[in-house]
């Protein structure tokens, strides 16, 4: 009899197997060049799969405290296969005494939250009465306890929802935002954590904006937020935000940010699918995708080149998986998060706010958590993006030898062989097929002389050692290149796709221009990696052979 196993249980090992890796990392963490490292020998790759927990509204404390307990909320957050909080903190928490005096009970009473209370009460007794920055403290020290990392992010200066550009908040200079106030803040915030392990980073200011914003001002005053920041605590990331809603870092092209320290500097941005929502709207998402993708690459992408680590500080879609436009920027996003194996934090583990914008209890349908905390939202979401929460290469991660996988951002699942006489299919990338894209456009099975083969539209891909005609070619086609196009023998073109079982399989391209469809199944991504299975496993299994022999004998 096979053992079965639910996907929920599946995604419970891998969670633990990343949380196993997490719990091995050295601390603190630094740079080599584009990578962030940990502090053993040689410096192993570190990736950070992070979640936003919001702590920033005008309750001034963790959101989902009313609802569970802070070490079960830390505990889910491991479970879901997340090592890292980018944990938000409005400025005047840090700079404000009377503020910070307030106790928790107090600020929830001050918006008229008793069901809050109540629920505080009950999860968090003794976090209620404390004063908010204490429970911000006790907050880091959960996360701490449960060996989670944390991103310190200073997300505005007055508690309260972020961002527009008339707020007081977005500039160095508007009436919330005054340098001198934001410097001591941040010296104060990396002094008082400096002895906290897991702290790894600390996110300078989020999402610069407004019509005040001046790159020379920019230069002048992130300079001095960095330096304060290593100079307090020179063991943390100093994360470093650009202009326009953290979507603009361009400058960086001609003038680099002048630091007196070095492997301590990351770089973060944002994507949304609603800053581009009339585009996906509207457009072909093979064109939409690249367009996007191209302007990201000028605006910040390029970073990466020039030896940073780049950082998505903020993305997210609808949980629910209804809208439309946040499904097409999810599959482009996945494919070009997966290709440059990218640190980043979801928006957000929030599955409801005390009080937001005027309105009490209001549910957020980009948390991970559903509205109660009690449990995910959409587990084939996270299924989806659990192949990101592990890295594919860096530093110290060669468990094999350099090889590509092919990834398929609609499922988050990657190409693999089980055997001679079955035909290729999606699975976990963990167990990838390993391959070489040669020069000649051909898929090699890493080791072997197979090749993977074009048999007609609408026919399971096949292996072949005739790897010299049309059919052995495969090209990254249409705008955003995520087709995988090769020629049949008759000269049609067709594309990579998956069949309802995710078996592999051609079919006729589909969506490639002007027509707005959906292309994802037939959306592929050739990733270079050094970890998973990677090596070449062997192509002919003499049992399976035999057992198809006593099978068809015994028809």
């Amino acid at each position: 009899m096979g053992l079965k196993f639910s996907s929920s249980l599946l995604l419970f090992i891998l969670a633990a197997v990343i949380h196993h890796h997490q719990l091995t990392t050295a601390l603190p963490l630094s740079t080599n060049s584009r990578w962030i490292v940990d502090d053993g020998n040689g410096g192993e790759r570190v990736k950070l799969s992070c979640v936003n927990w919001v702590s920033h509204l005008d309750a001034v404390v963790a959101e989902g405290l009313s609802k569970q307990p802070v070490d079960a909320i830390s505990n889910k957050i491991s479970a879901m296969g997340f090592n890292c909080v980018r944990l938000t903190y409005p400025l005047f928490l840090f700079t404000n005494d009377s503020l910070a005096s307030v106790t928790v009970r107090q600020s929830l009473r001050n918006l008229g939250l008793i069901e809050s209370i109540a629920g505080f009460q009950a999860n968090n007794p003794s976090i209620i009465d404390l004063p908010l920055l204490k429970a911000f403290q006790e907050v880091v020290s959960s996360l701490d306890r449960n060996n989670i990392m944390m991103i310190l992010d200073n997300q505005i200066s007055t508690p309260g929802w972020c961002c527009s550009d008339f707020d007081g908040n977005g500039f160095f200079g508007d009436p919330y935002f005054n340098p001198d106030v934001w410097l001591k803040g941040l010296t104060k915030v990396a002094t008082m954590f400096n002895g906290s392990t897991n702290v790894v980073g600390m996110s300078l200011r989020n999402e610069l904006r407004g019509p005040r914003q001046n790159v020379s001002v920019w230069y002048r005053y992130m300079q001095k937020g960095a330096e304060a920041v290593h100079a307090a605590n020179p063991n943390v990331l100093v994360i470093v935000s650009g202009l326009s809603y953290d979507k603009d870092l361009s400058f960086l092209h001609t003038q680099p940010l002048s630091l007196t320290f070095s492997e301590k500097l990351v770089y973060e941005i944002h994507w949304y699918g609603f800053s581009n929502s009339e585009d996906w709207n509207t457009g072909n998402p093979n064109e939409v995708c690249s367009q996007v993708v191209e302007n990201i690459m000028g605006k910040s992408g390029f970073l990466l080149d020039k030896g940073y680590p780049l950082f998505i500080s903020e993305w997210g879609v609808d949980q629910r998986g209804t809208n439309e436009n946040d499904n097409r920027f999810l599959n482009c996003f996945l494919a070009w998060a997966a290709e440059y194996d990218l640190d980043w934090a979801l928006w957000t583990l929030a599955g409801s706010y005390y009080f937001r914008q005027g309105v009490v209890g209001m549910e957020e349908f980009y948390g991970v958590l559903n509205w109660d905390w009690c449990k995910p939202r959409n587990s084939s979401f996270l299924e989806k993006i659990s192949p990101l929460q592990s890295p594919f290469q860096g530093p110290g991660l060669s468990n094999t030898r350099p090889h590509k996988i092919i990834f398929h951002p609609s499922t988050g699942l990657c190409v693999q062989r089980q055997s001679f006489l079955k035909p290729l299919t999606l699975g976990p990338c963990s167990e990838a097929e390993g391959w070489d894209y040669t020069p000649r456009k051909t898929l090699t099975i890493k080791g072997t002389y197979y090749c993977l083969q074009a048999d007609g539209v609408g026919k399971k891909a096949k292996l072949g050692i005739i790897c010299t005609d049309t059919s052995s070619k495969w090209e990254a086609i249409s705008a955003s290149k995520l087709h995988l196009s090769s020629k049949i023998n008759n000269g049609t073109s067709v594309c990579l796709d998956i069949d309802s079982e995710n078996t592999i399989v051609t079919n006729t391209c589909k969506c490639l221009t002007n027509e707005r469809c959906d292309p994802a199944s037939q959306w592929f991504k050739i990733i270079n990696a050094t970890t998973g299975s990677g090596a070449a496993k062997p192509y002919i299994r003499i049992d399976s052979i035999l057992q198809s022999i006593g099978a068809n004998l015994l028809r």
